[in-house]
């Protein structure tokens, strides 16, 4: 009985034993031309038996890399791509480097600040105006989320003047609610509630309607 420590060693587990030995038999072969025939008959029974890689990026390229690697770096044949180095393998990715968020600010996260920049961008205007005021009023939000506790208006706007390094200013406004941001919301809400009271009196009075009705019915028959 053979064992599988007595196999040789699978470089991929993940592909199996049975193109391991397909990748074998490839090196065997005595020309180059037959060894590129057989190494594309395996790339296609690789991806046949891996599905999930051909929703990726490239993934032929990966398979021939995958290949290669099946091979342990020793595979003589005519591939679409070139075949990666022991050493490139085993280099270590370069550190990613994260975004430097605006020091003691940084629990208003970088969306606000790509906000800032594009407000900052605009001429000056009603619509530079509407999003100023829609970054003050995301601002306090936040803020009032990560620190838990109420915050007033002038300390967003110094904030957002800070932040916008003085190219933003709100401080001709005495508060978030005076602005037109919120006048606006406001009226839409108190528009959609009275429509829902006078809604709901309507639905009222005609429950009421059939029960008048029947009541002078019942009077006219008694007469």
């Amino acid at each position: 009985m053979e064992y599988n420590t007595q196999k040789t060693q699978l470089h991929m587990p993940e592909y199996g034993r049975i193109i391991q030995q397909l990748v074998e038999r490839c090196k065997e072969l005595a020309s180059k031309e037959e060894r590129s025939e057989m190494a594309m008959a395996i790339i296609d029974f690789m991806g046949q038996r891996n599905p999930q890689l051909r929703d990726e990026e490239n993934y032929k390229h990966k398979l021939w890399d995958h290949l290669f690697i099946l091979a342990n770096y020793d595979l003589d044949v005519d591939s679409p791509y070139p075949f990666p180095t022991m050493e490139e393998l085993a280099e270590k990715p370069k550190r990613m480097e994260y975004p430097k968020l605006q020091g003691d600010f940084k629990f208003y996260g970088k969306s606000i600040l790509q906000l800032i920049e594009k407000a900052i961008e605009l001429e000056a205007g009603d619509e530079k105006e509407a999003l100023i005021e829609v970054i003050a009023n995301n601002m306090k939000k936040s803020y009032n989320v990560y620190n838990k506790e109420h915050v007033t208006d002038d300390v967003i706007f110094r904030h957002l003047k800070e932040l916008s390094e003085n190219r933003l200013d709100l401080t001709g406004i005495d508060s978030l609610e005076k602005s037109k941001i919120y006048y606006t919301s406001n009226n839409n809400r108190n528009n959609n509630s009275n429509s829902n009271n006078n809604r709901s009196n309507n639905n009222s009075n005609n429950k009421n309607q059939p029960n008048k009705r029947r009541h002078n019915n019942n009077h006219k028959n008694r007469k």
